[in-house]
């Protein structure tokens, strides 16, 4: 049986300094509540807003694959191992942590500001070689269906992860359009932008979010022009 916990937009903690409003799913930085650090293998989902000129500079991760959903702006990356590029909507980036990387995130445009979604899984294994991967995806969200942005498992996947439980999905949707949950044990449903009405749920609108448990099938359809986020997860933290 298909369990489902609605998170509201308005109930997510709000980090806010000079140049970044940064509002959190779970426990993140200064925000800890022991009964909100994951759910399934995603343990960050921060929607992030970085003013012009500004940005995060360089510092360490490691043990974490990073995915980087740009929803405006653009987002400049360079890290230890060499890589760099410009992240912006319709573009899949992933970079993971490993063993251990630095790495800056920076806004280089100079009036206009970069909004965009981060998300952490825990990898199946530790101690994994550090790698950086990017890749176009906006022709096949155009299409109005679930994308496979980013996966462990899946050879079609735009870009992998080191953990092969973990699926991330993408749809940009018109009014009207709908797609169906994947079928997993554990699901993270995010709306970023627009609206969306949630089979057997209540309306769905910017920032809020849906933890699933126990299997998926149910619909998502836009009542505006809408992107949603969805992992779905065969395992979860600590089971």
């Amino acid at each position: 049986m298909t369990t489902f916990d609605v998170r509201a937009a308005a109930d997510r903690a709000v980090s806010r300094t000079s140049w970044l409003e940064s509002r959190h799913s779970f426990s993140f930085g200064d925000y800890y509540d022991p009964d909100n650090t994951h759910h399934g293998l995603l343990l960050v989902n921060n929607d992030d807003v970085v003013a012009p000129d500004s940005g995060f500079d360089t510092h360490p991760h490691r043990d974490a694959e990073i995915v980087t959903w740009v929803l405006s702006g653009a987002l400049s990356h360079r890290d230890s191992i060499g890589n760099s590029g410009v992240v912006v909507p319709g573009l899949a980036q992933r970079m993971s942590a490993g063993s251990g990387i630095l790495h800056s995130e920076r806004n280089e445009s100079a009036d206009e500001p970069v909004h965009f979604v981060q998300m952490w899984i825990m990898p199946d294994t530790p101690g994994r070689t550090p790698g950086y991967q990017q890749r176009e995806v906006g022709a096949a969200l155009d299409g109005g269906g679930l994308v496979t942005v980013a996966s462990g498992s899946d050879p079609d996947a735009a870009i992998t992860i080191g953990n092969a439980n973990a699926t991330l999905y993408a749809a940009r949707l018109q009014p009207g359009d709908s797609v169906e949950l994947p079928d997993a044990p554990y699901a993270h449903l995010f709306v970023p932008s627009g609206s969306v009405e949630l089979e057997g749920a209540c309306p769905l609108a910017t920032g809020d979010a849906v933890r699933f448990a126990g299997g998926g099938g149910q619909r998502v359809t836009a009542t505006a022009p809408a992107e949603v986020l969805i992992w779905a997860m065969r395992s979860r933290l600590g089971g």
